[in-house]
């Protein structure tokens, strides 16, 4: 009996031992990095072995028995982030772990300016080496994602918001195109859902107008009134004549923006269409949106450039003229007010 006892003793003691060290590798043992620090890639799948032997591997922590039975004693086994993590000399496992748990990984930011295009995107994308361009400008045409965001038969232009994101190196371009759409859609829905009184136009309208004013204008108070030139011509069937559609419409544009081109019948080229062209042709910012929802209260059926980002809009085409004029001697610009001098 007293054999069995002491077995159960010793048992108990060791067992208590082995609780401390782990307790005390856990919480207190820093092992020594080196000069560099050292860097560990969760990726999806990832079994909880696995990752702690590619933090051994890289001695970021000492023990991975004691590092996994750690993680499953507090639960966080099965909420390890995927990610790129680096680490430095003096860090804990258990600081390692809820590094983990919280996904703070090493993150890239990226500001995508109002009114890119998504192969602008792309390129940006790739220039600072977050996402491989051909692969996002895949991923962006591919059905499956753009049925499960709802924009089957619509396209990805316009559903991606121009914002600053942090992705971790190596984000799949999906994922980033992804996160792009859920972020347009939770600032875009509030928006759009007050249309019904205030246009005839639908959501994929509002977003393709949206667009075209971004192109036409970066002074935020013109907007409303480069947008009400707009859905008065729609109103009398009249062609916006939009040189920014056109441009989107040609495949290879070498910046030069020829008649050849004007007279190209393409379903973005609003010199031969009266309407709105199929799709956006940029992801539009929140000022464009609201202002392709509230037109101004005016009857402009023209605008000009002035040739300092600003334009001069008039009513009728007699003022257009002298407008044209005075600011355009010599035509041709890049905005769309000269054109339409020129065709009405």
């Amino acid at each position: 009996m007293r054999t069995v006892l002491a077995s159960i003793a010793i048992a108990a003691i060791v067992a208590l031992f082995g609780v401390a060290l782990m307790f005390y590798n856990i919480h207190y043992s820093i092992p020594v990095i080196g000069p560099q620090p050292a860097e560990v890639r969760v990726e999806q799948g990832d079994s909880l072995a696995t990752v702690a032997r590619k933090l051994r591997d890289q001695k970021i922590i000492t023990n991975g028995l004691f590092f996994s039975l750690w993680a499953r004693f507090s639960g966080a086994e099965k909420r390890l982030h995927q990610g790129l993590y680096r680490f430095d000399t003096g860090v804990t496992a258990r600081e390692v772990l809820e590094r983990l748990v919280s996904g703070k990984g090493i993150f890239q930011s990226v500001t995508i300016p109002e009114g890119f295009t998504v192969k602008e995107i792309a390129l940006l994308l790739e220039k600072m080496q977050i996402a491989d361009g051909q692969k996002f400008l895949a991923e962006a045409a591919n059905a499956n994602l753009l049925a499960s965001l709802g924009l089957r038969g619509k396209g990805i232009e316009g559903y991606l918001f121009p914002s600053t994101y942090h992705f971790t190196p190596a984000t799949p371009e999906r994922d980033i195109l992804i996160a792009m759409a859920e972020q347009f859609r939770k600032v875009s829905q509030p928006l759009l859902a007050e249309r019904g009184g205030t246009t005839p136009l639908t959501a994929h309208g509002v977003l393709t107008l949206a667009s075209i004013i971004e192109k036409e204008t970066g002074v935020d108070a013109e907007r409303p009134l480069v947008s009400a030139v707009f859905h008065n011509r729609l109103k009398r069937q009249m062609p916006l004549q939009s040189d920014p559609t056109v441009i989107y419409g040609i495949k290879d544009f070498n910046g030069n923006l020829t008649k050849k081109d004007l007279q190209e019948a393409t379903p973005y080229n609003t010199y031969r269409i009266a309407a709105l062209p199929p799709g956006p042709i940029c992801n539009p910012s929140v000022a464009s949106i609201k202002a392709a929802l509230h037109p101004a209260d005016v009857r402009f059926l023209y605008f000009v450039s002035k040739n300092d980002g600003t334009h001069l809009f008039s009513e009728t085409m007699e003022a257009h003229n002298r407008a044209v004029k005075t600011f355009q001697p010599v035509r041709h610009s890049a905005s769309t007010t000269e054109k339409i001098a020129a065709r009405h």
